[in-house]
């Protein structure tokens, strides 16, 4: 396995970030590490990365010990953390020839002129970071994160910032990269996990709540409950629908609007149907409401 984790935990004073966690990942998986903010995400990212120490049990890369082999793992390791720290003074090749130095990379030119050819940085290399967008420091970590041809590499939000065709563009990056390298990726746009990943690990409250394949976890949570979109003609009183029991839960859109759940078994059509007869009113809109990974998240981490 590239990454293995066993019981994992990580203790602040009295919180729990992290509460035996456990997963493994294979060669060449491109990984979705999905999580509300606060969930645990950064914190395994972090320990993985040799930059926090856990409290306690384990956690391996490429069978080295997070915990004992911290500068082996780095040479073989990209991380892109979250808050993507630059030093905004220096120039784009300079910066990466700063972090290429860091590793001893022999050939520096040619890495850093691959990485910036793959990240799409050309244009932007005579600039100062400082005066680059936010996408271009995306670019940039990322450009850092790949410098040393890693075997595994470990992104944190690695579109923050991007705008729809510089997603695709590191969208296409990631995906090529997968064929010879193990990806985790942590990401709040469930579009660009959906697109990149075939498997995802859900974390919520530092406890791995879902670990899967994509198609597993919408087959086997998107199946726990029906859901449709419903329009009314006129506005519902929400505390009479609410009140059925073989409703779950429900959504507002607006005063006519609404998401409304009910368990597998339930004719949850028939059920609204009657509901609008009582209430006098008509549905002008209907619909299945479609089982996406992000109304599955969002059920399995409680949003409200």
């Amino acid at each position: 396995m590239s990454i293995e984790v066993q019981n994992l935990t990580k203790i602040y004073g009295s919180q729990i970030a992290l509460d035996e966690v456990s997963f493994s990942i294979g060669p060449s998986e491109i990984v979705g590490f999905l999580g509300p903010n606060g969930a645990g995400k950064s914190t395994t990212m972090k320990i993985l990365s040799g930059y926090v120490n856990e409290t306690s049990g384990s956690a391996h890369i490429l069978g080295m010990d997070v915990s004992t082999d911290g500068l082996k793992i780095k040479k073989r390791v990209g991380y892109l953390p979250e808050l993507n720290p630059l030093y905004g003074d220096m120039f784009v090749k300079e910066y990466l020839g700063f972090i290429a130095d860091i590793y001893k990379i022999k050939d520096s030119r040619t890495a850093i002129n691959k990485v910036i050819d793959s990240t799409g940085l050309g244009s932007e290399c005579h600039k100062k970071i400082s005066q680059l967008s936010k996408g271009y420091k995306q670019r940039v970590g990322l450009a850092q994160a790949l410098i040393n041809d890693p075997d595994v590499l470990i992104l944190d939000e690695p579109t923050s910032g991007l705008d729809p065709n510089q997603m695709k563009e590191i969208r296409n990056l990631i995906l090529s990269l997968g064929e010879d390298k193990t990806i985790l990726l942590s990401s709040h746009i469930m579009q660009e996990i959906e697109a990149m990943c075939s498997r995802v690990i859900i974390i919520n409250k530092g406890k791995v709540i879902a670990d899967d394949t994509l198609d597993a976890v919408k087959k086997n949570w998107g199946n726990k409950q029906n859901s449709i979109h419903v329009r009314f003609r006129d506005a519902i009183d929400l505390s009479i629908l609410s009140s059925i029991s073989a409703i779950k839960s429900i959504d507002s859109i607006d005063e006519k609007t609404f998401i409304v759940y009910s368990e597998p078994h339930v004719d949850l059509a028939e059920l609204l149907f009657k509901f609008a007869v009582t209430s006098d009113t008509i549905i002008v809109e209907q619909r299945e409401q479609e089982k996406s990974l992000e109304s599955i998240f969002q059920k399995l981490t409680d949003y409200d």
